[in-house]
């Protein structure tokens, strides 16, 4: 005769066994939805700048602050089975002293944001108003299909970047690129599709031209704009 103990054990076994394959079940359906993102990202103005990048900062620096244009498309990576899809847009770029300069070592962040599908708009920190636009924008679709889309035009960087050398001055072969992590309700997270599997793409685009960092700007120029821009508003 078995102890009501090891029943117990028993039955919460199976019962753990019958979630796993549930869910290993529910996490295999996103390999039937295919998903071809895309996304164009053009460099639209720079700045290199000497101070402290960050009120932590404790030495003075160069750094750098890159404004750009995006037109992305991430609908059809939006299922029953996602929860959300964090997006970011970064900057990479060789070492200088590199002989290869097709081997991007440096990276860093400039601009993110997350995209999530109307059965977790509960989840996101906004505001009331925000939160009817959502709601409305889902009223009787599974997944809404503008969630994926992004245009951006002329967008100010979130984070500037900064080397671990202080100087970036005049940098040459440097690329923006738009990555994305996708979150599930149930399953692994899957990040940038880097080859092409099955019904899942690689992301069409997402890579802007090459361009080089600036000078060095000085305070001169710094006043000059100033001047310019309190004439503008006069």
């Amino acid at each position: 005769m078995h102890s009501t103990i090891t029943r117990a054990q028993n039955i919460f076994g199976f019962f753990t066994t019958v979630l796993f394959v549930l869910g290993a079940i529910i996490a295999s359906t996103d390999f039937l939805a295919p998903r071809t993102p895309s996304a164009d990202v053009f460099v639209k103005d720079i700045q290199v700048v000497r101070g402290r990048p960050h009120y932590y900062s404790t030495k003075k620096e160069e750094y750098a602050s890159i404004r750009f244009s995006l037109s992305a498309d991430f609908s059809s990576l939006f299922n029953w089975n996602t929860k959300q899809i964090f997006v970011w847009v970064s900057a990479t770029w060789p070492e200088p002293s590199a002989s290869n300069k097709s081997i991007h070592t440096n990276e860093a962040v400039i601009w993110d944001t997350i995209i999530t599908s109307p059965s977790s708009d509960h989840l996101q920190n906004i505001g009331p108003v925000a939160m009817k636009k959502l709601i409305k924008s889902a009223k009787g679709k599974s997944i809404d299909p503008s969630r994926g889309k992004i245009e951006l035009r002329n967008q100010k960087p979130k984070y500037q970047i900064t080397a671990p050398s202080g100087k970036l001055a005049e940098l040459d072969d440097v690329l923006l690129k738009v990555h994305y992590n996708i979150q599930p309700w149930v399953g692994i997270l899957t990040w940038t599709q880097q080859v092409e599997f099955w019904n899942w793409k690689v992301i069409e685009g997402g890579v802007s031209k090459i361009f080089k960092l600036p000078a060095l700007k000085k305070k001169d120029e710094k006043k000059d704009e100033k001047k310019k821009t309190t004439k503008k508003a006069t």
